[in-house]
């Protein structure tokens, strides 16, 4: 199917199509369970899956539309990440001036990664950035604490900036022979992170026993989690048609994007309990700010396309 001449993959569409199919069935069923017996359960899954239609809105545009508007998409979320940290994190007034700078590592890396420059890519901000932030804030004077802010704003940058950015790169692999493109590997990525997610708090909650993190995150099962491994397992194997991947390999990369979302999220629980707060944000009506549903993906993302590139490789 052609849209203003852009061209997009069948397994694409039906992709979608399967996903806003769901979401509908989801409403409705929530909505009417709501006006028959309206509680505090129903109505925040009504909330929650109404938050889902814009998150899967950005999803559409990001694996549908010409790179350049999923580019910009990915580049406005990950500006939110940045900010959504900087704004929970605990700083000296010294250090606003560095932090300012950190913001313009946003539109250099995106533009890195939408142009392929992959070599400038990939030390634009490991490199240049974890010299240039610390010489800022050694410009200010203020020596007090300054080990902690070269140590904290350089590596927020790395996870909110430098690891989504990765997303983008996806636009850039072309291989012959395989129809679905960008497009494809995008929602394969997304879905499973994002399934992975539910999977692992449906069987924790059916099951759970034997807590996994109870100091960092007490709520997770080390069943929830194997549980969790086995279904995106599943999930892998039965949209390998989305990938250029044989069926075994899709059903190898569900099980590690699993252990990586996993880790993703361990890493961000920490950091919430560490300053004492539930949510990083409330920019997601029921789902809490934007680090709430990066967590994963920031992880799975660069491991996702490595991984892959390793596979084609062979």
């Amino acid at each position: 199917m052609s849209i203003y001449g852009y061209h997009i993959p069948t397994n694409v569409l039906v992709a979608l199509l399967i996903i806003f199919s769901v979401l509908v069935t989801c409403t409705i069923a929530f909505g009417i369970l709501n006006k028959v017996k309206k509680s505090k359960l129903s109505t925040e899954l009504l909330t929650r899956v109404i938050s889902w239609w814009w998150i899967a809105g950005g999803v559409a545009v990001i694996v549908a539309a010409p790179k350049v508007f999923g580019t910009v998409i990915i580049a406005y979320i990950s500006f939110v990440a940045l900010r959504e940290m900087f704004s929970i994190g605990i700083f000296r007034s010294s250090d606003r001036t560095a932090m300012f700078f950190a913001y313009f590592a946003i539109p250099v890396q995106f533009y890195l990664a939408y142009n392929n420059y992959y070599t400038q890519f990939l030390y634009f901000i490991p490199l240049y950035m974890f010299i240039g932030v610390p010489f800022i804030l050694v410009l200010t004077g203020q020596t007090e604490k300054i080990g902690r802010s070269m140590s904290v704003i350089p590596t927020i940058l790395i996870q909110t900036v430098y690891l989504l950015s990765h997303l983008v790169l996806f636009y850039n692999i072309e291989i012959e022979g395989y129809e679905s493109g960008p497009g494809g590997l995008l929602i394969f990525l997304l879905m499973i992170t994002a399934f992975n997610d539910v999977f692992q708090f449906t069987w924790g909650k059916l099951f759970g026993r034997h807590k996994i993190l109870p100091k960092v995150s007490p709520n997770k099962t080390v069943e929830g989690f194997l549980g969790g491994v086995i279904s995106s397992a599943g999930l892998g194997y039965f949209m390998y048609f989305l990938t250029p991947l044989e069926p075994w390999q899709s059903l190898v990369t569900g099980v590690i994007l699993s252990i990586m979302g996993f880790i993703g999220d361990a890493i961000v629980s920490a950091i919430k309990r560490d300053l004492g707060i539930k949510d990083t944000g409330n920019i997601v009506p029921g789902h809490g700010g934007a680090l709430d549903r990066l967590d994963s993906i920031l992880i799975t993302t660069p491991i996702f396309y490595h991984l892959l590139i390793a596979y084609l490789s062979f």
